[in-house]
């Protein structure tokens, strides 16, 4: 089903008229029309895309979701399919295993139930993961952080990280010179939840109250203390309470900005 169709069967659930939507959202009767319709050629903006998922009640991200997919050329996106079929099965097939305890035999015949055969692994080439880029971090002293309203793994800008596997990875662009000469104004680091901190290591810090977040190497004193060390040498480091922080993300990846 189109967006345009599901955005308009969504507002004719809610008994709204296009007027109202137009009122809400800022965009032109005449244009959203166009989109209920299928007349325009590309999905529409993300800009109007997280409105109407606000105006007609949708989960944060869902038509921005539909619309990414919509995007991706069409081999492209037949193997995302594809792939996600198959994972549909493979979560199918683990549920009734764990309800049922089967034993290896009848785990073969429901492998055959389900035309899921254990495949040879071969070498392919890939791309790489796509990380959104979300906003930026003060290397410096912390600063108020806003991931501008974007559900988990959406932004309007991503980069291509190869050999990186983890599913939350996030990235941000630098703002200032606190962690010169390693890391510059306007690079792109990436940062992976799923990656062990150790001393010494850089990190996207996340403080509890006030939200703010800085861009610092990690050194854990005693007492539950934590140093935040500026890689430059002019900026002093920061010592504060392990129970300020609410997330210590290592950097694994740089994009150095010519």
């Amino acid at each position: 089903m189109s967006i345009g169709k599901i955005v308009r069967e969504r507002r004719e659930e809610l008994n709204l008229t296009l007027d109202e939507v137009a009122a809400s959202t800022g965009f032109s009767k005449p244009y959203l029309s166009t989109v209920e319709t299928g007349r325009v050629k590309n999905p529409p903006s993300d800009e109007l895309l997280r409105k109407l998922e606000v105006c007609l009640k949708f989960t944060d991200g869902q038509l921005l979701h539909l619309a990414h997919m919509e995007r991706m050329p069409s081999d492209i996106r037949r193997d995302f399919e594809s792939i996600d079929a198959q994972n549909r099965k493979f979560k199918q097939l683990l549920k009734r295993i764990t309800e049922h305890k089967l034993d290896t035999a009848q785990i073969g015949n429901l492998l055959k139930e389900f035309d899921l055969q254990a495949e040879a692994q071969r070498q392919e080439i890939v791309a790489g993961q796509l990380v959104p880029v979300i906003n930026r971090v003060v290397a410096g002293y912390p600063a108020e952080f806003d991931d501008m309203g974007y559900p988990v793994g959406i932004a309007e800008d991503y980069v291509r990280c190869p050999d990186l596997h983890d599913p939350n990875a996030f990235a941000v662009r630098i703002i200032g010179d606190s962690m010169e000469p390693k890391f510059s104004e306007g690079d792109i680091v990436v940062f992976s939840p799923a990656a062990d901190v150790q001393n010494g290591d850089d990190c996207f810090v996340r403080f509890t109250q006030p939200h703010e977040c800085t861009f610092k190497r990690i050194f854990f004193e005693p007492d539950g203390k934590i140093r935040l060390q500026p890689r430059n040498e002019t900026y002093a480091p920061t010592i504060v309470d392990g129970i300020r922080l609410n997330g210590m993300y290592r950097a694994v990846i740089r994009f150095h900005h010519l």
